[in-house]
């Protein structure tokens, strides 16, 4: 388990996970929620998607490490306490159904069998309706991690960002780090190899696309010519717009970004529709490889905007 700052100590499955029934409601799912949120598993042993979903909740909610606890109430060895729920309106008319009490009170609910990654979203949320954080302090690993990879220890970083992946497959910020961590150590085709391997549910987040832009400029840097031989190319031909393309991206390659988005821009004010448009398409490239507060990403989208709607 990661232990940095702000994670939660592994809870005592036994006090996360129990069997309710009429005579322990109140205290163990009314009362209990005032303190963490409560998921409230209704289900039959004739059900068969039952037995699909509760197994797959308990995992979800022994992985958030004491933020929720769950309740099991069978409905037909409780059916007076059904009723009563029923009439103050949960429809447990069908089931499973699942609801999650926050403060004493029902605050969200869904009906049948559903997927690992919207039971992990389903508990996020009720953490967070509670106060709570739903990453179980991962996020606080993620962070030493970055502290790592800025500082130049990539595989420090790399085993950091693995074990986070150990506890969660699915959380995209320590996915989009192991990945950075391979380019760090110029391991590209390991660095594509691992994006690839994502898993479906991440694959189109946003930190993870940003990654994606990243090996792309990489591969781009693998094949650029000399600064200075190009620079003075560009400076001796302006209008050789393919030149000013290749000095943008060994510009990048070089670690000048800046350099590299106000070329880019030239290009694009001077012929923005040469080459199927390759100045905007590079400069958007560039803007999603850089984090999205970036002042090189808001300056480059500000100016590139102006010149679209000029």
């Amino acid at each position: 388990m990661i232990e940095l700052g702000g994670a939660q100590e592994s809870a005592n499955t036994g006090d996360l996970i129990k069997d309710v029934t009429e005579e322990n409601f109140m205290a163990d799912v009314v009362e209990a929620s005032m303190e963490v949120p409560v998921i409230v598993d209704f289900w039959a042993t004739w059900c068969g998607p039952c037995k699909t979903l509760g197994p797959m909740l308990e995992t979800a909610v022994t992985k958030a490490k004491g933020a929720v606890k769950m309740a099991k109430i069978d409905v037909d060895q409780n059916q007076r306490l059904a009723q009563a729920l029923a009439q103050q309106g949960l429809p447990l008319q069908s089931i499973p159904t699942v609801v999650a009490f926050v403060q004493g009170r029902p605050v969200d609910m869904f009906q049948g069998a559903v997927p690992a990654s919207e039971i992990d979203a389903f508990i996020a949320k009720a953490i967070e309706a509670g106060g709570g954080d739903s990453s179980g302090g991962l996020d606080d690993a993620v962070a030493a991690a970055e502290e790592m990879l800025a500082e130049g220890a990539a595989e420090d970083a790399q085993q950091t960002f693995a074990a986070i992946l150990q506890e969660e497959p699915h959380h995209a910020a320590a996915y989009a780090g192991l990945v950075r961590t391979y380019l760090a150590m110029d391991q590209l085709d390991q660095a594509e190899a691992a994006l690839n391997g994502a898993p479906v549910e991440i694959s189109k987040a946003p930190e993870l696309e940003a990654v994606h832009a990243q090996i792309e400029l990489a591969k781009q840097a693998a094949g650029v010519g000399p600064v200075a031989e190009l620079t003075a190319t560009v400076e001796a031909e302006p209008d050789n717009h393919q030149a000013r393309l290749d000095l943008a991206k060994a510009l990048h390659a070089s670690g000048d970004v800046a350099g590299a988005v106000d070329q880019l821009l030239e290009l694009f004010r001077r012929d923005r529709e040469w080459n199927d448009g390759a100045a905007k398409a590079q400069l958007l490239t560039i803007f999603e490889a850089l984090d999205a507060k970036d002042p090189v990403a808001l300056s480059g989208r500000r100016k590139l905007s102006s010149m679209i709607f000029a």
